[in-house]
């Protein structure tokens, strides 16, 4: 495993300091978590992602999903059914597990299914009104909100400048 020396960050940046102990953190955790059960993680969208974990043999009720403080925990475990079983080659891993994915600011679980062995997870982030940023307006106009994607920036621009035009 990689190690990674933060001293020069330290000494050059203030308020920085949550961001070096979160990676500090993550790279501890993926030493000791477990590869079981596969995943994948996947950008949908701007602000959409979508986690997919592989869990055949898993149903419902046996697979527990929590979201605090910027954690997102997936826990399963198997039922037993009380029957003895005498395997003579045993390839499908039916275990219990407990996989934990650290999410960054303002991403929240939007949805959660089971299809065909494949557990989804919705996730989506949503920047809350107030740190978006605006546009501060001179002379006491009031402020917009600045448009981020492309196609609405010029759109928005041809906009003010024709509203400035018929003023």
């Amino acid at each position: 495993m990689r190690t990674f020396d933060f001293a020069p960050l330290y000494r050059s940046t203030i308020g920085f300091d949550h961001l070096t102990s979160l990676l500090d953190a993550v790279s501890q955790r993926e030493q000791t978590q477990p590869s079981y059960p596969p995943y994948n993680i996947e950008l949908l969208g701007k602000d959409q992602y979508r986690i997919t974990m592989a869990v055949a043999g898993f149903v419902d009720e046996e697979i527990a999903i929590q979201s605090e403080r910027q954690t997102l925990t997936v826990k399963g475990k198997k039922a037993d059914d009380g029957k003895e079983r005498n395997y003579l080659h045993q390839g499908i891993a039916g275990r219990n597990f407990e996989r934990v994915f650290q999410l960054a600011d303002h991403v929240k679980v939007t949805g959660a299914s089971l299809q065909n062995g494949l557990l989804n997870i919705d996730l989506v982030r949503e920047i809350p009104e107030v740190m978006k940023p605006r546009q501060i307006a001179v002379n006491g106009k009031l402020a917009q909100l600045i448009e981020t994607s492309a196609g609405t920036k010029g759109q928005a621009a041809q906009a003010r400048i024709s509203n400035e035009a018929s003023v």
